[in-house]
């Protein structure tokens, strides 16, 4: 994407970092817990490609073009998981909006994308709207999950049979806020 290479990094890093939790997560016990961890691993390490500065790499047309190929299907993916519950719909439209940014790159690489218009694009007004949505709601869900005391002191002892890294709900609800913060991110150097 666009924009200095520092933030870029950052990015890179806190995409890649999501993206390796979940593949811990796919060791689950639950399945529908490792489908989803699959599919949001591979939003993870899409999203730190993606996300390399342009100043270091940037990629060719038809790089772009399997990008939104690859997040395109996984949309479709999506909204046919979508009807057996509701919960999918938030993947449908991450790979969505993989897919828009994708092929905005594909469409001008090495330019705003706005450039030359009027302003921002509505879909990209709707998408950032969206994610700026879901990631207020995260946090205040996040801040509201109980932890899990490691410890002898503090009144919570340690809790046997303890979820394994793989399990633990409040990490997969960070991994899922970083994801949000990180299409934000993208989203506004679109």
């Amino acid at each position: 994407m666009h924009g200095p290479a520092s933030p870029g990094w950052l990015l890179v890093a806190l995409c890649a970092a999501t993206g390796a939790y979940c593949l811990l997560r796919m060791r689950s016990t639950v399945e529908e817990q490792r489908r989803a961890a699959g599919g949001e691993a591979l939003m993870s390490f899409g999203m730190a490609a993606m996300a390399v500065p342009a100043a270091v790499l940037t990629p060719p047309r038809w790089a772009w073009l399997v990008y939104t190929a690859v997040f395109g299907s996984a949309a479709l993916h999506s909204l046919w998981a979508a009807r057996t519950g509701p919960h999918h719909l938030h993947h449908l439209m991450g790979a969505f909006a993989m897919a828009y940014m994708a092929a905005a790159m594909a469409a001008a690489p090495g330019h705003h994308h706005g450039s030359g218009t009027a302003g921002v694009p509505l879909l990209t007004t709707a998408l950032l709207l969206y994610f700026t949505g879901y990631v207020l709601l995260s946090g205040v869900r996040l801040l509201s999950v109980p932890v899990l005391a490691v410890g002898g002191g503090g009144g919570g002892g340690v809790r046997t049979g303890s979820p394994g890294w793989g399990d633990r709900p409040e990490l997969a609800r960070a991994c899922r806020l970083s994801m949000g913060i990180a299409t934000v991110a993208m989203l506004v150097t679109l």
